[in-house]
């Protein structure tokens, strides 16, 4: 084994965002697609006070939807 390698167990899991980079990057999205999926994903996290996606449903999606459409003017 070379020293500069880790073993699978040994690596820390993909944070969330580097998760949807990886996925996007696999389907051959631009990177400008990646960096407005990203932005967006970042701000839908923020939103709601940094909970994980994961543990989101549809209405925290519509909360969002809701508040882009009626505060931010978001089309």
């Amino acid at each position: 084994m070379k020293s500069g390698t880790q073993n699978t167990e040994s690596r820390q899991p993909l944070k969330l965002l580097d998760q949807l980079r990886r996925c996007l990057r696999d389907r051959y999205y631009s990177l400008r697609t990646e960096c407005v999926y990203v932005y967006w994903s970042r701000w839908y996290i923020r939103f709601h006070k940094l909970h994980h996606p994961a543990d989101m449903g549809a209405p925290e999606i519509h909360a969002f939807l809701s508040y882009l459409s009626n505060e931010r003017d978001v089309s």
